[in-house]
């Protein structure tokens, strides 16, 4: 990760002196605390789960450390890595030690990046250091390095293999549902908690067809949860905030500009954001958030409802999105043209709501990454 945790940057201040610097994560005294490499046992709880010491782990090359926040989401990753037919356990070991070398050795970070790996074989291995250990307490989870912004707050999954053409296999699905049962569990989080990689950062990881699998991993770790309908909330959206990038953050710029505001649309979501975000929020009647997090208020105040004759900055932010999600006729030119309906058609089916083209909060809720309860309703 390049950038300071948020709500580590607003416990200590902007002014605290750096503790700890591990791999290219930033630690702020009484944030987060350090881990020593003290070796991992296998889980009584989570006995499916491959520990690091069995294997095979590197040490850490400095302390693991443990995250003062609330663990909030969780974040699927594909790994880019062959879509290799050798679904054995020691492939599966050897996966994780050709993830950790890389991690460590190319990208030097500390550790393997991600908490915890899913191999097409459906074998579940620890991956950062302690990544089990704080999943058995459920308190604070360990800091990783899989997204930016998000590494001190979200639980990362690496899944084995390359999903923009291809779907991942049903057993490396099957335990990724389990796996994320038992996330939700023991942080206190929901199906609708789930996330891709690309909803907080410029990537094409998970991959436009395992993204498509989303609504359907959401659903079955719903039902394994033996969560109600009735408790799912009509929309979670993704709570982009201050040093989160990625397309999300650009579309927020379209709409804030729309708003009257005047921002740059490059994705990056800068100094030159807060402000304007707070004054947003402030004219809106929305609670000021000290981070500039966009909560469902704020994304539910800035989404205007489109239709067939919309035009302007608001169809440019809908057509950006559309584009990356696989729906290659769709061009950013800031008209509703026929390209765009088939694709919000598309992105309605897909989340379970009402294809009619039209584009209200739920839809723009489902583009931009999120989650509608209509997708849960679904037998």
């Amino acid at each position: 990760e390049h950038e300071v945790d948020r709500r580590t940057l607003f416990k200590v201040g902007l002014g605290g002196a750096v503790a700890a610097v591990v791999g290219t994560e930033l630690a702020f005294p009484g944030a987060a605390r350090a881990a020593g490499a003290t070796p991992s046992t296998p889980s009584a709880e989570f006995p499916w789960i491959i520990d690091c010491d069995t294997w095979g782990a590197r040490p850490p090359s400095s302390p693991i450390q443990i995250t003062g926040n609330q663990t909030n989401k969780i974040i699927l990753h594909h790994m880019a890595f062959p879509n290799v037919t050798d679904y054995s356990r020691d492939h599966a070991i050897q996966l994780a030690k050709d993830c950790q070398n890389l991690h460590m050795d190319t990208n030097g970070w500390a550790d393997t990046g991600q908490h915890f790996t899913v191999s097409r074989g459906g074998y579940v291995l620890e991956g950062r250091h302690q990544s089990l250990s704080t999943l058995e307490t459920g308190e604070h989870q360990v800091i990783a390095a899989h997204c930016p912004g998000e590494n001190g707050n979200a639980i990362g999954i690496e899944n084995e293999g390359t999903y923009i053409t291809e779907t991942p296999p049903d057993a490396l699905l099957d335990s990724l549902v389990e796996l994320c049962v038992a996330v939700c569990r023991q942080f206190d989080l929901h199906a609708w908690d789930i996330f891709g990689h690309w909803d907080f950062y410029t990537t094409d990881c998970p991959g436009i067809s395992f993204y498509a699998q989303f609504p359907m991993v959401r659903s079955r770790v719903l039902k394994a949860m033996g969560t109600p309908l009735a408790e799912v909330p009509d929309r979670r959206w993704p709570d982009i905030w201050r040093f989160v990038d990625g397309p999300v953050v650009e579309v927020a710029q379209y709409l804030l500009d729309n708003a009257g505001y005047t921002l740059a649309t490059d994705g990056v979501f800068g100094t030159d954001m807060n402000p304007v975000v707070e004054d947003f929020q402030t004219t809106h009647g929305i609670p000021v958030t000290a981070d500039c997090t966009f909560d469902s208020a704020t994304w539910e105040a800035l989404a205007p409802c489109l239709d067939k004759d919309a035009t302007g900055l608001p169809v440019n932010a809908l057509q950006l999105m559309l584009s990356r999600k696989g729906y290659a006729d769709v061009t950013v030119n800031g008209t509703y043209d026929h390209a765009t309906m088939k694709a919000v058609q598309g992105m309605q089916r897909l989340h379970g709501l009402t294809p009619n083209g039209k584009v209200d909060l739920s839809t723009w809720c489902a583009v931009v990454g999120g989650s509608v309860r209509q997708a849960f309703a679904r037998t």
